[in-house]
């Protein structure tokens, strides 16, 4: 591991005044992902800024009815909150399906969105990648893709989001809230939050340089049935092949997102229309356009079969 600087932030002001003029400086909490890629000497930070006493770790109820999740609040602790049992079902099995219980207790809601996209190749130093470096080319392209993206992706990157959280956080239209370094406020619809791969895979979201999420934002909940299906080659702590986050009504209409398919939690409008007609109908739009390997052309199947599993299960439990 290299040298690096560091320092506790006393306030989010703070914090992003210190990123912003400390070149190359990156933000940390529980650093479950950072820590594992500095080691590697793929992410080489210049300085640490410490967030964890910043009090950005409290879930508040929102004058709309909604809920503000603080960017610190571990992923056990929202998981375990009586109100996103209650009225976030999806996003409590979405965290529970994720990683490992000490992960779990250590990783934070930002850093859980912010995580890098990513495959062996990106991990492999001796190998080819536009995220790692860009323009030495994608060892993904020609080589092991099981685990890959079908859709979204480009001939720079077939990465995918590893985060179960933000799937469910997708199909509930979550809001990203951040602080610039100048004080300036905004937030960030998650479906814009994401970037897909295109020439410049080594950027995958629109934050700016030194900008801090301080929370994500939940609309007042939608009701119906919340379903959480993943399908991984083993029965904990693995990445999803294919995740589905569904919220089913009782006439049938309601919101899909899939994980495990894309650079970022996969959701369309069109195949939220289909919803009433069924699995099929609703991998026909999820999928269009899919540019899938060889290797990896089964999540197509997988996933639309993943889809019909989550459907039935949401009709058998208002049966």
């Amino acid at each position: 591991m290299r040298a690096f600087g560091f320092e506790r932030a006393t306030s989010p002001a703070a914090a992003a005044e210190a990123a912003s003029r400390t070149p190359g400086a990156k933000f940390i909490a529980g650093g479950t992902n950072l820590l594992d890629l500095m080691k590697l000497e793929i992410e080489t930070p210049a300085h640490l800024i410490d967030v964890n006493g910043l009090a950005l770790d409290a879930i508040e109820t929102t004058d709309h009815g909604g809920l503000r999740i603080g960017a610190l609040v571990r992923n056990t602790d929202l998981a375990a909150d009586a109100r996103v049992r209650r009225d976030y079902g999806v996003l409590a099995r979405a965290l529970l399906a994720g990683a490992s219980g000490q992960l779990r207790n250590a990783a934070s809601t930002a850093g859980n969105l912010l995580q890098r996209t990513r495959c062996p190749y990106f991990y492999d130093t001796d190998q080819p990648c536009n995220k790692r470096l860009p323009g030495s080319g994608c060892g993904a392209l020609q080589g092991y893709s099981r685990q890959l993206a079908v859709i979204g992706s480009s001939e720079h990157c077939i990465a995918t989001h590893p985060s179960d959280m933000a799937v469910a956080m997708r199909v509930l239209d979550a809001e990203v809230e951040t602080l610039a370094p100048d004080g300036g406020t905004r937030r960030i619809a998650l479906e814009d939050f994401f970037l897909p791969p295109g020439t410049t895979p080594q950027r995958e979201t629109v934050l700016q340089a030194s900008e801090l999420i301080t929370a994500v934002l939940l609309p007042p909940p939608v009701g119906g049935r919340h379903v959480y299906r993943k399908v991984r080659d083993r029965a904990s702590y693995a990445f999803a092949l294919v995740s589905v986050a569904a919220i089913v009504q009782a006439d049938g209409s309601g919101r899909i997102a899939v994980g495990g398919v894309a650079h970022m939690p996969w959701r369309r409008d069109t195949a939220d229309a289909e919803m009433p007609r069924g699995a099929s109908a609703i991998a026909a739009r999820l999928f269009e356009g899919a540019a899938p390997t060889e290797d990896n052309r089964f999540k197509l199947v997988l996933a639309e079969r993943t889809i019909a599993a989550a459907l039935a299960e949401a009709r058998e439990a208002t049966s």
